[in-house]
């Protein structure tokens, strides 16, 4: 009962303060059990509106900003997603609820091999994941999707996410350097055409290796 009334609580105090009104995202979020994907030491605060520590000086994104990014993707049953940095397997759970497939990306091996086992006991075992550097060549692959999904931000936007995007498809990143951070949604229109939105303001950890902006040296 003490999780349903927490889960609850995020639900309506973060989820729903932040504009996250969604139907399909607020009940994907109010049935997945975001404590299984907590660290063991962090579950007493599972439902808080903070960046839960995993490892590797990284962190899980709080539950608003994953609101904001179901809510803005718009995934259909059909869809097929690539997700850049996979951390806990939360959003990689989410995602794959409302959509066709998920392929999912991650520098660091004990993550996948967390993410895989809870995948697998919510009966999610089919979402791919993989051990990759996504800065790495060849590590996005050549494929096509529906929404690409990027989990830390990029100090400098890099195209090479976009390019992996269906004509029609979406991605979202956010982009920027502290104090000043946007996400964005950007939108391929057609095989060389590309347009964007931003969402909101909001700040989190760089992807492990995107490029930084150039420094001015005197």
């Amino acid at each position: 009962m003490q999780i349903d009334f927490a889960r609850e609580q995020m639900i309506s105090q973060q989820l729903r303060a932040w504009e996250v009104l969604d139907p399909r995202a607020l009940e994907t979020l109010r049935h997945l059990p975001r404590e299984r994907f907590v660290p063991e030491a962090y579950r007493e605060v599972a439902f808080a509106d903070a960046e839960i520590p995993l490892g590797h000086g990284e962190h899980m994104l709080a539950p608003k900003i994953v609101g904001r990014i179901l809510q803005a993707l718009e995934l259909g049953p059909r869809d097929s997603v690539l997700e850049v940095g996979t951390g806990s397997g939360y959003l990689t759970a989410a995602m794959a609820l409302q959509a066709a497939r998920v392929r999912s990306i991650d520098r660091h091996a004990d993550f996948i091999q967390a993410a895989r086992a809870r995948l697998t006991s919510l009966g999610l075992g089919s979402v791919e994941l993989a051990v990759a550097d996504a800065f790495a060549p060849g590590a996005l692959g050549t494929g096509s999707y529906d929404a690409v999904v990027l989990t830390g931000s990029l100090p400098v936007y890099d195209g090479r996410f976009e390019q992996r995007l269906a004509v029609g498809g979406r991605l979202f990143v956010v982009t920027g350097t502290p104090p000043i951070m946007q996400a964005r949604l950007v939108h391929r229109v057609s095989a060389a055409e590309f347009s964007g939105e931003t969402l909101f303001e909001t700040v989190i950890a760089p992807l492990v290796g995107a490029p930084q902006p150039q420094r001015f040296r005197f």
